[in-house]
């Protein structure tokens, strides 16, 4: 596009390829900064759920991710020390893809478009101005009182489930299994530590294979991990976070992060890039100030992320609290409305 502005966006994750993608066939000339390099594997549910299938399908992207490997997910079980529901169909197929083959494959769509993309470069500092973007995921923290949220993620194989997706809550945190291409398994899950905590003693193995004699441990008892698969982050910041609020023009996890147990941040990571492409062409074409742009896309992501924030917060709290645990499975598997309706206020 003759005379376009440039945008340049810092983070190439799923937000910022996304959104790379989106601006390319746009005909606006984009840069991405990258601290990492491809291939990667990251802590990640690795299942896309909800809106965020639309989202790919209007930017074009779906049946790339097909293409990349991505499987359906039809069906959904939850565990917890003691208890276990029958297989459940998800309300809508979810897919399955793995972080290691997702990155690579935005990152080939976006350089084949012309963007540029350098890996290993980069940027600090808050104080991004016109044309510039961060999408550079979550914001460690610190809980109140010293507690942290740590992720942990590994990939299996050996590994037979009763459904496509399956939830295990302990009073530890809770890991989810998700059935990939090529026979692996996703196994990802998210733990709380206190302050002055040595989390009992577990290694990252441990707490991934859950309390002796529950129905993950059980499940996992003859798993093959792959030890290069192993990825962990700490100090997730699960308070809702409004688009307004942040400094400059944030998108995905550096907006806010939804509780994982959702399911839903990978889909909120494509829908927040979809949401930017429209305003961002046009500030690049000249017929909006980047005030209006950011102002747009700060609201139209406020708009759509609010609800799921606030229903996401109190399932959480409520799973995550040990008393309810089991009384919170016997009910998933005796009532199909519960868990359907924390399914779609939750995307």
């Amino acid at each position: 596009m003759a005379g376009a502005k440039s945008i340049t966006i810092v983070g190439g994750g799923l937000a910022g390829l996304t959104l790379g993608i989106g601006l390319c066939r746009r005909g606006v000339p984009v840069t991405i900064w990258e601290a990492g390099h491809y291939p990667r594997h990251r802590v990640c549910g690795e299942f896309i759920s909800g809106r965020g299938q639309a989202a790919l399908a209007r930017l074009g992207l779906r049946e790339e991710l097909a293409a990349a490997g991505a499987v359906p997910a039809q069906t959904v079980a939850f565990y917890s020390a003691t208890r276990a529901t029958a297989p459940r169909s998800l309300p809508s197929p979810a897919l399955c893809l793995s972080r290691f083959k997702l990155d690579v494959a935005l990152a080939k769509i976006f350089r084949d478009l012309g963007g540029e993309l350098f890996e290993g470069r980069r940027v600090s500092g808050d104080d991004l101005g016109e044309g510039q973007v961060r999408a550079t995921g979550r914001r460690p923290e610190v809980e109140p009182g010293g507690a942290r949220w740590f992720g942990l993620k590994l990939h299996a194989r050996n590994v037979s489930l009763a459904a496509d997706l399956e939830m295990h809550v302990s009073p530890r945190g809770y890991v989810g299994l998700c059935r990939l291409s090529d026979g692996e398994v996703n196994v990802c899950g998210l733990f709380r530590k206190g302050a002055g905590d040595d989390g009992g003693n577990l290694n990252s193995r441990d707490l991934l294979r859950g309390q002796p004699f529950s129905p993950l441990r059980e499940r996992l008892a003859g798993a093959v991990f792959a030890a290069e698969s192993f990825c962990a982050v700490a100090g997730l910041s699960l308070r809702p976070q409004q688009a307004a609020a942040r400094a400059g023009l944030c998108l995905g996890d550096a907006i806010t992060m939804i509780p994982p147990v959702t399911g839903n941040g990978m889909s909120m990571a494509f829908e927040s890039a979809e949401v930017a492409v429209t305003p961002l062409a046009a500030w690049s074409r000249g017929e909006a100030s980047w005030i209006e742009a950011r102002w747009k896309i700060s609201r139209d992501c406020d708009s759509a992320f609010a609800r799921r924030l606030v229903w996401a917060k109190w399932l959480q709290r409520l799973i995550l609290t040990p008393a309810l645990q089991d009384p919170l499975v016997a009910l998933a598997g005796r009532s199909d409305g519960f868990w359907r309706m924390a399914f779609a206020r939750t995307r």
